[in-house]
Formats: structure tokens, sequence, C-alpha cells
């Protein structure tokens, strides 16, 4: 059986940068309170016009010029996002139009931010069990026309950038590659962190009184995200190196989801993990959800933080609640 094995990877953030003191002029906050809340100093916000889809393409180019692959090796196109160009149809078959993929399947994947790792799992069992030779998976969001960018807002709108990243999962005969995948769910906590409309309950789904209150926007409550997170987190990342026979200290490197620089912390210190062991750059891209782990592997490995044969631990805590963790041997 072949393992699945990450043999390109890719990234892109939009040219347009947006400073927390460039926030201040749109709401009632300041660069202090953000980055002592968040660690988020920028965020990157396409301009009009850009969709999910369109922000894809740079990462994907990147990723598959970096596997030294061709369109048609593809097999199956996996796309992560909770911010689709459209309710209908999927990211996904719009990018295989767009950059011209054969008819190949397209399949998106909407669990928020746990959506990457998500998207590996799929991946590794089309790999392993000789579905496909390469599986295209993507993470890629446009937060920052989803934003309620007012004082109203703020405790949202700080947090969320745009970006997108992709890598290539390809069979391999090595003894590198995904060890394990581990995948969980809680929907008891759905309101804590959620868009109430528009919504398949309502009729009309899109109605004037929702735009009035704001029920289009992402609503989340802090403190609640917060609690789960710091536990959710070290709890996935364990079961993923117990499940391998590995401990923290055998970690060379873990890219946790960039939600909160807070987060990140207290999964460092609950872990025991050295400064060197944790990757962060929220402080350039805030929290892009879906796209935050591959874009944040993708700067570790051009920053040759990871090298061939380090144990490199994924993992990512969201909407749903979702979270997720994926082991590699690199």
């Amino acid at each position: 059986m072949p393992n699945a094995k990450i043999s390109g990877i890719g990234f892109f953030v939009p040219p347009k940068v947006m400073t927390n003191e460039d926030l201040s002029q749109f709401m009632d906050t300041n660069d202090e309170w953000i980055q002592e809340r968040t660690g988020i100093q920028e965020r990157r916000y396409v301009e009009n016009g850009v969709s999910t889809s369109d922000l894809a393409i740079p990462a994907v180019e990147m990723a598959m010029d970096n596997a030294g692959l061709e369109k048609g090796d593809i097999g199956l196109i996996i796309f992560a996002t909770s911010t689709p160009d459209y309710y209908a149809p999927g990211s996904g078959c719009l990018l295989q139009e767009k950059m011209k993929f054969p008819t190949i399947g397209a399949l998106d994947i909407r669990v928020q931010c746990s959506g990457f790792v998500y998207g590996l799992s799929v991946a590794q069992q089309y790999i392993e069990n000789s579905i496909f030779k390469h599986v295209l998976v993507i993470g890629s969001e446009v937060q920052s026309t989803a934003m309620d960018l007012s004082t109203r807002g703020r405790d949202t709108a700080v947090i969320f950038g745009d970006g997108a990243g992709a890598v290539v999962v390809s069979a391999s005969k090595d003894d590198s590659g995904i060890l394990s995948t581990h995948l969980h769910s809680d929907g008891a906590y759905a309101k804590e962190l959620w868009v109430e409309a528009p919504s398949s309950g309502i009729s009309p789904r899109l109605n004037q009184e929702i735009l009035d209150d704001g029920k289009h926007f992402l609503k989340m409550n802090g403190r609640e995200v917060f609690r789960h997170a710091v536990t959710r987190f070290p709890e996935v990342i364990i079961e993923s190196l117990d499940s391998n026979g590995f401990s923290s200290e055998d970690i060379d490197l873990l890219v946790p989801h960039q939600a909160n620089i807070r987060i990140a912390q207290m999964i460092q210190k609950r872990l025991g993990l050295r400064d060197n062991q944790i990757y962060s750059n929220i402080h350039k891209y805030g929290n892009t959800t879906a796209a935050s782990v591959p874009i944040a592997l993708c700067e570790a490995v051009n920053e040759n933080k990871v090298k061939k044969g380090d144990l490199v631990v994924l993992a990512a805590f969201g909407s749903g609640f979702t979270w997720a963790s994926a082991i590699l041997r690199w």
C-alpha cells in the first residue's frame, strides 16, 4: 500500500495590507488592543472582484510547480473553504474550469478552520487505497468581504484575513508521508461560532431584517471558543502522537491553525514545547481559516524550518466545533 506524501506546496496572499491602524479608521479599536488580544499586526485583503477560487490559483500553480506535475497528473481536487464563491456550485468546480484541469472530481469541504486537515485526511484515503496517484488539497478564504467592518463587528473583524494555500498529496513508496489523521466534531457548540443567515431554515433565506440585525456576519463567543480550543488542540495533538508511539519531545515542528497567539502560547505551554518546535505567522496574516495551516506550513518549509525526516504535526480547531490533527514524516 503506498504512503500519502506531500510532494508539492504553495501559498498566496493578496498584496493589499490592512494594518491594525487601518482598521481603527472604521471601528473603535487600536493597534495595542488588537495585538494584546490576538498577536495580529496586519492581514491581507483582496481587491474588489477577487473571489475565493481566484485567490487559490497562484497557490495551486506554486504547489504544482513544486511537485513537478502537470494538470493531467491530478486525479481529484479537494477544496476547503468557509467562504465559497457561491452557495452553488462549489469552489472546487470553479477552480477546475478556471485552471483548465481535466474533468476530474472536485470536492468542497465546509468545516471552516479545520478544513485543510480534513482535506488531507480525505486525500490520504484515496492515495493509500491506490485510487489516485496525486490529489490536490486547497485551503482558500476571502474573509474580508464577509466582515462587519464597524465597531459592532470588531471582535471578529480584527481577526480574519484573506489567503490561500495548497498542497499536492502523492503516492510514495518511501517511509515519509502522512502517518495518521484524526478528526473530531461537537455540534453542541455550533452557535458559539457561526453565521446565522442566510439559512435554509428561513424563508426567504435573506431579507432586510437579517441584514439590519447583522445575522449574515460571523458571530463568535470568544471566551467559549478560547476555552474549548486550549483543551481540544492539545488533546488531538497528543492523540496523533500516541497513535504513532511518539511524545511531544519528538515533534520537530508543530504547525497549528493560526487562530490567536494566546491559544498558540497555551498549546506550547501544555505540551512543553520549545519556541523552535512551534510555528506562527499570525502577526502577518491574521486568521485565514482553512488557508492558515497550508500557508504556515509553506512558509516554514521556505524558511528551512522543516527538513527531510522531520516529524511535523498539523492541528486545527474551529467552527462546528471541529478539530483535527495530522502527523507527517517529512
